[in-house]
């Protein structure tokens, strides 16, 4: 158990890695690929609205009354002026970029290496064999690497997920995370190395093209990114809808039952499946809801998740909070914006 702590030093030195990939390899992708930084507008300097910003993003409407009657503002140009000083801590094109593109990379990698050393295992092709003389099974220096790497890069990400792209469902993701970490390390502590490999590249699997779509959005390909994000929802349903419950899920829920017969572990174990599972059910829904909208619009929408706003996105908002009947001009419809490339994983 003690070997597996290693993870947490490694999880700094997968994030230095990540900085060092980021600055010397993503980032030049991304000026090849023409991809700028950008330099957002900047909100005019306000001394009161600033201290309130730092406090509260997004005011509310009796805030937003309060502070219209104080500065003497109409309040449209106040929430103007926080839709501006929000983009204005929102990352670059670039950056999101340069993210994706090491996410990419991860799971490009890690899935080959564990799918190259899964391949010629017998358990893959017959999950019965993950509790054959279980718990007294060897630890394969394969093993071992794969769940350090994967347990190191999950902790890299829950520390990261507080400085990267900020979205809206932060709490799903860190749920998620933690979940997963627990799994990982429950699952190494109890030697249920064989299930857990399994496990990892099932999730590993469709992210490679989700990241894949996103940096072809960044990059402006179109096409190319529709194309892609097809092959993510299909690799996405068949392997978390329908390998994972009824293969993997199946093995260490009733198989193991069988097989070892009830342990201690079992009810937490399929606990954390099970938790996973419902999240791999909301995913496929926001999914689902963007594949709708790409069939009527004809490309790839904006992400649920994403927490871009455009200047029309607030005056819709606005106008249509004073009237409710007021219906969408189609020039309004245009200002939404292409897979924004903030859907994960994992």
């Amino acid at each position: 158990m003690r070997h597996i702590l290693y993870a947490l030093p490694l999880a700094v030195g997968v994030f230095l890695l990540r900085m060092i990939f980021e600055r010397l390899v993503a980032k030049p992708c991304a000026h090849i690929l023409q991809i700028q930084a950008g330099v957002p507008r900047q909100a005019q300097p306000n001394a009161v609205l600033e201290k309130v910003y730092q406090s509260k993003t997004c005011p509310d409407t009796r805030l937003l009354e309060g502070l219209s009657k104080q500065m003497d503002w109409d309040e449209r140009k106040i929430q103007r002026w926080f839709r501006v000083r929000r983009n204005q801590d929102r990352p670059s094109t670039q950056k999101k970029f340069c993210e994706s593109m090491w996410r990419f990379t991860f799971y490009l990698g890690i899935f080959i290496y564990g799918i190259r050393h899964l391949w010629v295992s017998p358990w893959m092709w017959d999950t019965r064999q993950c509790w054959y003389n279980y718990p007294f099974q060897p630890l394969s220096p394969g093993q071992f690497n794969h769940y350090a790497a994967e347990l190191a890069f999950y902790w890299s990400l829950m520390f990261s997920q507080f400085i990267d792209i900020k979205r809206k469902d932060f709490i799903i993701m860190l749920v998620h995370h933690l979940a997963t970490i627990f799994l990982i390390t429950f699952s190494y502590a109890n030697n249920m190395l064989r299930a857990g490999t399994l496990v990892m590249c099932v999730h590993d699997a469709s992210d490679i093209f989700l990241e894949a779509a996103k940096l072809a959005n960044y990059a402006k390909y179109q096409r190319l990114c529709d194309g892609l994000f097809v092959v993510f929802s299909i690799s996405f349903f068949f392997t978390r809808l329908i390998i994972y419950p009824f293969w993997v899920v199946y093995s260490v829920l009733i198989e193991s039952w069988e097989i070892v017969g009830p342990y201690q572990a079992w009810w937490l174990l399929n606990g954390l499946l099970l938790v996973l599972q419902i999240l791999h059910i909301i995913w496929f829904y926001l999914i689902t809801r963007i594949a709708i909208k790409a069939i009527f619009k004809g490309k790839v929408a904006k992400d649920d998740r994403s927490d871009i706003e455009s200047s029309s996105d607030e005056d819709i908002h606005s106008s249509s909070s004073k009237n409710p009947s007021q219906t969408l001009k189609p020039k309004d419809r245009s200002h939404t914006g292409n897979l924004n490339g903030d859907t994960h994983d994992h």
